[in-house]
């Protein structure tokens, strides 16, 4: 015992600027990390953590890595976003799995500690989908965050016809997303969510230009999966062109698509409009041979997550978004 303490007690321990590492020498922990979204979210996450990689390459992103004996053992990164950042990953090597948890809290406190004293920083969010509920809730307490539970669902998909849904309304028509629906569908995003626990959670959903910047990030980005518009639908007014109702689906493997947002117009809500596009979907999924389909929610929000389990949708993970605004 006293030489295995004694030898723990001489590993160098560092936090350094992420900026001072190049991509190759934070490659073998991205590669650990692809491995555990894997495992635990049956999520390919290769796309995402070469994104990163050629992020690091431009010495442009903030974050910190953990150092043990000059070796990385965990990093984080953020973004900047107008007035607020977002944390956007945090993860130390099984090598070090007995550390591993003090090495991201760690991490995490010299981050926060980063953006609570920029002057120009007014909020922070984040939603560290990888990491289990609870596990930093000390860190973030200590640092004023509030916390709202959410929950990763999955269903397998069956090789059958879509089951009985309500009727499309004729008012409505039911098609794919097009390249042209930007624009309708962030004016819908803010209009579906003025007052909604997840416009508290990401502050992007509030007006129509963050929900356009949002719909950006997850339609050009690999971050939420490689995004699939002939699974994508819309409901539009006949006489408007505006949308009334969308869900939007990307694939995260090769196997399993995940929904990235399902809404409905307010003034439509309860006619059954979200399980009927969640059904389409599905089924699209399932006839080009998908076998998953997952998707998160806020805890908090119980009338969605009822309609997802009555849809067949089960709990495999539940994680924590986190929120910080300036006084």
């Amino acid at each position: 015992m006293a030489a295995s303490l004694s030898r723990s007690a001489m590993v160098r321990q560092d936090v350094l600027d992420l900026r001072h590492f190049s991509a190759s020498s934070l490659r073998d922990l991205l590669s650990e990390e692809t491995e555990v979204w894997q495992k635990r979210l049956r999520w390919d996450y290769r796309a995402s953590a070469q994104l990163l990689l050629d992020y690091l390459d431009s010495r442009i992103l903030p974050g910190f890595v953990a150092t043990e004996d000059g070796r990385p053992a965990g990093y984080v990164f953020c973004v900047y976003e107008q007035h607020k950042a977002v944390i956007g990953d945090v993860f130390a090597t099984s090598h070090a799995r007995e550390r591993a948890n003090r090495i991201e809290s760690r991490l995490l406190e010299h981050t926060l500690e980063l953006l609570q004293s920029t002057p120009g920083t007014g909020r922070v969010e984040t939603q560290l989908l990888l990491h289990p509920r609870g596990q930093f809730r000390d860190v973030f307490t200590r640092n004023g965050f509030d916390f709202y539970p959410r929950v990763f669902m999955e269903r397998q998909l069956r090789r059958e016809p879509p089951t009985a849904t309500a009727p499309i309304p004729a008012s409505l028509r039911l098609r794919p997303w097009r390249e042209s629906d930007f624009s309708a569908a962030g004016r819908l995003i803010a209009f579906a969510y003025q007052g909604h626990l997840d416009s508290v959670i990401n502050d992007q959903y509030r007006t129509a230009a963050g929900s356009l910047r949002f719909l950006h990030n997850i339609v050009r980005f690999p971050g939420c999966g490689q995004f699939d518009p002939t699974t994508s639908l819309v409901l539009a007014h006949r006489d408007s062109e505006e949308l009334a109702a969308i869900v939007l689906c990307s694939r995260v493997n090769i196997d399993t698509g995940h929904v990235t947002q399902l809404c409905v117009e307010p003034a439509l809500r309860h006619a059954g409009l979200g399980r009927l596009l969640l059904t389409r979907c599905m089924h699209e999924l399932s006839a080009q041979g998908l076998n998953y389909i997952s998707l998160t929610v806020t805890e908090g929000n119980q009338e969605a997550l009822l309609l997802y389990r009555r849809m067949g949708f089960k709990s495999r993970h539940s994680f924590d978004a986190m929120v910080w605004q300036r006084s």
